[in-house]
């Protein structure tokens, strides 16, 4: 468990014990089912925790230059890449950094493939495709959305493939389970299915959460194997994020000072959603906080004197840089630590500097139960990302 106390606000916190749980589970989903289970960097990308990550899996995915190169000099291995878009000035980058380079439509393959044959280097090629089909209910991280701008439909593929393409590449999953997956197995095989034979290899894409409690596991090795048992030929791959970093640590924050107005009281916090939490607006949704109840979003409104509802506030001059309402066992005190939960995925990557707002430090607690803080940021991390 880690000691709060010990820990600088504002910290993101990752549990190497809790990453090692994780990371034994991914890699027994894909020892029993014989599947490449590989990380995302969308949605953690703490490359400084990487060696402890190599120790069960072997690749990992990028959607940029930026993080391909990552995968390359920091993982220790080619990436496999998939972005929306290439441009002339990135892709050189890419093909030195990546072992597979999947196309999101076939003008994107035409313009870059003669760049790899030119170059010699050994990359496999696949082809983003959409199923149309996707459980997803928020449609802002639904990849299979009318009119989404990823993948091509199996009605624009030719009967028969382009010489290059290797693979095909689906992602319509978010946080979902091994029922979702099923069902979309279905959607992409009736569709698709009848090209299979052209290709080696089929990515599955991200969203499978098999750290998460509920989740099936003995059903995703049972449909993966009987995946591969349809197809043999093929090599299958599974790029989840956030599986990987699944409640594996909290973002740790101080209350700077507490403030009333027409009866609603809100804590403002040392840290801000629209800095560093920004997928709590996006989705939205209330991160648990340790120590206290988690409340409709209103109650903070409804709240009867005496009772000890907040909503927490960031630092930013954003009059939206807030969340709530949480119902505490005490009044909240200045310097008071809030710790909120599940801040590992997507979260850390995502912040920013706006307003010039700090931000967390990154940190890791080691299983011998010793802080290691990796990265303390500075007044010239903001001036140079400004310059």
């Amino acid at each position: 468990m880690i000691d709060i106390h010990k820990v600088p606000s504002p910290c993101y916190v990752m549990d190497e014990a809790l990453l090692r749980k994780n990371l034994s589970l991914i890699k027994s989903v894909a020892d029993r089912a014989g599947v490449e289970i590989i990380l995302a960097f969308k949605s953690f990308a703490m490359w400084k925790s990487f060696p402890v990550f190599r120790e069960y899996i072997r690749y990992t995915t990028a959607s940029s230059a930026y993080e391909a190169r990552l995968a390359y000099e920091e993982f220790g291995s080619k990436a496999h890449t998939y972005s929306p878009a290439y441009t002339e000035l990135d892709f050189p980058v890419v093909m030195r950094c990546s072992s597979h380079i999947t196309f999101n439509s076939f003008s994107q393959f035409r313009r870059f493939y003669p760049m790899i044959e030119a170059s010699g280097e050994k990359i496999s090629c696949g082809i983003r495709i959409n199923p149309e089909y996707s459980e997803v209910e928020v449609e802002l991280y639904n990849p299979c959305a009318p009119g989404t701008r990823f993948g091509v439909t199996a009605d624009c593929l030719p009967d028969t493939l382009p010489a290059g393409i290797e693979g095909f590449h689906f992602h319509c999953h978010c946080e979902s389970g091994s029922y979702e997956l099923e069902h979309t197995l279905q959607h992409v095989e009736e569709k698709f299915g009848r090209w299979f034979s052209q290709i080696k290899w089929l990515n599955l894409g991200g969203g499978h959460l098999m750290t998460r409690k509920d989740y099936d596991t003995d059903h995703l090795v049972s449909l993966l194997k009987g995946l591969k048992a349809r197809y043999p030929h093929l090599e299958i791959i599974l790029e989840p994020g956030s599986a990987f970093t699944w409640q594996t640590g909290p973002l740790v924050a101080s209350v700077v000072d507490v403030v009333e107005s027409r009866g609603i009281k809100t804590a403002i916090l040392d840290v801000s959603f629209t800095c560093h939490m920004p997928d709590c607006l996006e989705m939205p949704y209330q991160p648990a906080v340790r120590g206290a109840e988690t409340l409709p979003a209103d109650a903070v409104k409804a709240a009867s004197a005496g009772e000890h509802v907040y909503r927490l506030g960031g630092n930013s001059c954003l009059s939206g840089d807030y969340m709530g309402s949480w119902r505490f066992d005490h009044p909240l005190q200045i310097g008071e630590r809030i710790v909120l939960e599940d801040m590992i995925h997507y979260t850390m990557v995502k912040t920013t500097m706006f307003n010039g707002v700090q931000h967390p430090s990154i940190a890791i607690w080691h299983t011998d139960q010793t802080l290691e803080v990796y990265k303390n940021f500075r007044y010239e991390d903001y001036r140079h990302r400004m310059s």
